[in-house]
């Protein structure tokens, strides 16, 4: 059974949330970036490492402030330059 006290009570948190959200002005002047998961030039994929290497990875990425999946593509474009100088000898 609900009680109306507590409804009121979650009522008036939940507008003032969403009241708060409608006046919200931006902070910062940089532009919004569009998520990889929305982007559609974007495809998730699975990729499986050893653990020791995803764990290494990871705090690289987080050392650099950079996402691992940025240097995976990165690296990957690398292999792949190099991949097509080779089979053009």
């Amino acid at each position: 059974m609900t009680n109306k006290k507590d409804s009121t009570r979650f009522d008036a948190l939940f507008g003032a949330t969403k009241q708060k959200k409608q006046t919200r002005e931006p902070t910062d002047s940089k532009p919004v970036r569009k998520s990889k998961s929305t982007d559609p030039d974007y495809v998730r994929t699975t990729v499986y490492l050893p653990k020791q290497l995803h764990k290494q990875l990871k705090a690289a990425a987080a050392d650099e402030e950079r996402e691992m999946s940025d240097i995976v593509k990165e690296l990957v474009e690398q292999w792949l330059k190099s991949r097509s100088e080779h089979s053009d000898v």
